[in-house]
């Protein structure tokens, strides 16, 4: 049971930081607020939530897959490897690069606000590779096992750590908007080191892999 606090915790943790930067969906889910009220910008972060938890699956799938062929797991770590250097790189530069230029806004109804939200969290490539990547991690740290209650301890956590930011921007965004270009840049330096923190992990088990 405490594995599976652990393991809710850590994922929650993960979703929240790399959903907090202002972006499409989290400004979507404020713009949808300000113009079609709360309870359509929740139904919009609802529709994105789902869609996260989606992909979620389908990364622990694929990293399932991979632990159940021995011979690919080196190359699994080394994806991984690839994977975090980049979004550490990634948001390092968007760091640097942040301007208070206004983020695109996606019109939609309020009747298509939830598949508008699942819509657009698919356009989202990184996602299934960033969730592999932290499966990977937890699995090599014991935090998880493929196991029912802990991949849905996972999933789960995974879309509340999304949908918790998201309904922080729908209800206190103008609050926000005040301080959004130091608000990006220091969540996205965060973001860049924990990263960092992740492909050293990753080097490590690789290094002992190899030489155990």
């Amino acid at each position: 049971m405490t594995h599976l606090l652990i393991l809710f915790f850590v994922t929650f943790s993960a979703a929240f930081m790399a959903t907090v930067p202002p972006g499409l969906l989290n400004m979507n889910a404020a713009k949808t607020s300000v113009e079609k009220g709360k309870n359509n910008g929740i139904i919009f972060s609802l529709g994105v939530s789902t869609m996260i938890m989606t992909q979620a699956y389908l990364a622990v799938l694929i990293s399932k897959f991979l632990f159940n062929n021995p011979e690919i797991i080196d190359l699994l770590m080394k994806i991984a490897l690839g994977i975090f250097a980049f979004l550490a790189v990634y948001f390092f530069v968007m760091a640097k690069k942040i301007k208070p230029n206004k983020i695109r806004i996606v019109k939609m109804s309020k009747k298509n606000s939830f598949f508008k939200g699942m819509l657009l969290a698919a356009l989202n490539l990184l996602t299934i590779p960033y969730y592999s990547g932290l499966n990977v991690m937890w699995n090599a740290s014991g935090w998880i096992k493929f196991q029912a209650w802990d991949i849905a301890t996972f999933i789960l956590a995974a879309g509340s750590g999304t949908f918790t930011v998201l309904y922080l921007y729908t209800f206190y965004f103008n609050k926000l908007e005040l301080k959004t270009k130091n608000f990006s840049k220091n969540s996205n330096y965060v973001i860049s080191v924990l990263m960092v923190i992740l492909l050293i992990i990753t080097i490590i088990r690789l290094f002992y892999r190899d030489h155990g």
